[in-house]
């Protein structure tokens, strides 16, 4: 028998990849995304220095029609499961922090070796999403700031089909960051074998 209610085959059933089933498909966000990624990788210039007001920047021009508070580092405590984020108060200086660890050195990736571009990769999406400096868009836009960064080291526009896939792989390679970025650096070897053999 047909249940009538059931909205798992429509577009109301439908969720964000990688929130396990907690967020909505939201299609103007994704657009929206869509349309940041090809703005900015017409400005995206080489040896571009990048600080952590560009992704605040990112952030507001991609999801600044859908919420007010898109581009402000976020002022509430979140977790996801029994596994916290950093403390809303430490944001600010986290984000300083990661700015001049990361950032920074994005402008030398250029002839980086696939074994430290997959090092870099994982680290800086670890440590970003670990500091979750927004409310919400942080997994999509630690995303692009890889696209970026593959691209800054002279590789093409990666392929994350492999992480919608793999979504709890995926969560435990980031929970695990906190001591060990191994788990993380498979995935994006993985991310970037996938991006090899579709550019060819």
């Amino acid at each position: 028998m047909t249940n009538s209610y059931d909205t798992s085959t429509s577009s109301e059933g439908q969720y964000q990849p990688g929130s396990n089933e907690l967020v909505l498909l939201n299609k103007l966000e994704l657009e929206l995304l869509d349309q940041l990624t090809e703005v900015l990788l017409t400005e995206l210039v080489e040896g571009q220095v990048l600080s952590a007001a560009d992704l605040c920047e990112w952030h507001r021009r991609w999801l600044g029609n859908v919420y007010d508070w898109a581009g402000d580092y976020r002022s509430v405590n979140m977790g996801k499961g029994d596994f916290q984020f950093a403390t809303a108060s430490l944001i600010p200086n986290l984000m300083k922090s990661f700015e001049q660890k990361f950032l920074v050195p994005m402008a030398c990736y250029v002839g980086m070796s696939d074994d430290d571009l997959i090092e870099s990769l994982a680290t800086v999406h670890i440590e970003f999403i670990l500091v979750h400096p927004f409310r919400e868009g942080n997994g999509r836009l630690s995303r692009l700031l890889a696209v970026v960064m593959a691209l800054q080291a002279g590789r093409s526009v990666l392929d994350f089909s492999w992480l919608d896939q793999h979504k709890d792989e995926y969560f435990l390679a980031v929970q695990a960051g906190l001591d060990n970025a191994e788990p993380m650096k498979a995935v994006f070897r993985q991310v970037l074998r996938d991006t090899e053999k579709i550019s060819g």
